[in-house]
């Protein structure tokens, strides 16, 4: 029986063997990717009452989102906190990539299984684990006290938390995408550019980054989209003043049953942080980032 099925496997063109191998791919993103995103659009264009969607077609949901200040003023907050974490994610990220890869030796895959240590967790518990770190009486601000200095209130519900919890959870996405860039870099090329009289940091910018950017650019993305849709970090750390968009957007499924309002939020949150990957996808090249998927050359 297997034998059959492998020779007429090896009857079928490579059109046919193509479909075949792809169909389960494809069906399982139509299912819960595809599906899914055609029916939050659809509601948007509804409307509610009561807790009751009526199906009354209306642009009235994409008005109110746009033109309620409040809702803009989310949107910009939002993005605004994802460019600050991310930014900030990269300038991390870097050297400590830079170090596990040049200076890790035969420990380098077991440092780089330590930053998946954290996801051995829910979210939700590892944001109220920050609490006990950040929070009024947290291990900050009690070793402030023993020192006999004064306790941080900025620490605890504010922007600044939020930001430190978003940079907190996704710091290990953004290094574990430059590590694996800086796995295909041949660092020779930085000792051939020190000999002609090359300094570090010329030699980083003129060599290691332009090979090595297509990671960075990955590791912001990785960093910039779920941050843009975060809710339940701003939700534990960023108290009254901390609401963000997707925070917002919850609501309207939850709190008030708009459940239409929040599919058209959902939508243009999702056209954001579209049009910031497709803006990022013009920017990668990956043949003249050298990023081949080879081997470490050092």
């Amino acid at each position: 029986m297997n034998r059959g099925l492998f020779q007429r496997w090896l009857r079928l063109n490579e059109s046919q063997r193509f479909v075949i191998l792809t169909s389960p791919v494809i069906l399982f993103l139509t299912l819960f990717f595809v599906i899914p995103l055609a029916s939050i659009l659809l509601v948007s264009f509804w409307r509610t009452e009561s807790y009751q969607l009526i199906t009354d077609w209306n642009l009235q949901n994409y008005i109110d989102v746009l033109s309620e200040p409040s809702y803009r003023t989310f949107m910009i907050r939002s993005v605004l906190t994802a460019l600050i974490v991310s930014i900030t994610c990269v300038a991390i990220a870097w050297p400590v990539a830079y170090f596990v890869i040049r200076y890790g030796g035969r420990y380098k895959l077991l440092i780089t299984l330590g930053l998946a240590v954290p996801f051995l967790t829910g979210i939700v518990l590892r944001v109220i684990a920050l609490q006990g770190v950040l929070g009024p009486i947290g291990l900050v601000n009690l070793g402030l006290m023993k020192l006999g200095l004064p306790p941080i209130d900025a620490l605890m519900y504010t922007k600044t938390a939020t930001v430190v919890g978003l940079i907190y959870l996704y710091l290990p996405f953004v290094t574990t995408a430059i590590y694996l860039s800086l796995l295909n870099f041949n660092f020779r090329l930085l000792d051939a550019a020190k000999v002609f009289g090359a300094g570090n940091m010329r030699a980083f910018w003129e060599i290691t980054w332009p090979l090595n950017w297509v990671g960075t650019v990955i590791g912001f993305a990785l960093t910039f989209v779920p941050s843009l849709a975060e809710s339940i970090t701003p939700r534990f750390l960023g108290g009254a003043d901390g609401t963000l968009y997707a925070m917002a957007m919850g609501s309207q499924f939850s709190a008030t049953g708009t459940w239409s309002l929040g599919a058209a939020m959902g939508v243009v949150l999702f056209f954001v942080a579209g049009l910031t990957l497709l803006t990022i996808s013009r920017l990668v090249n990956l043949k003249r980032a050298g990023f081949t998927g080879a081997g470490s050359r050092d």
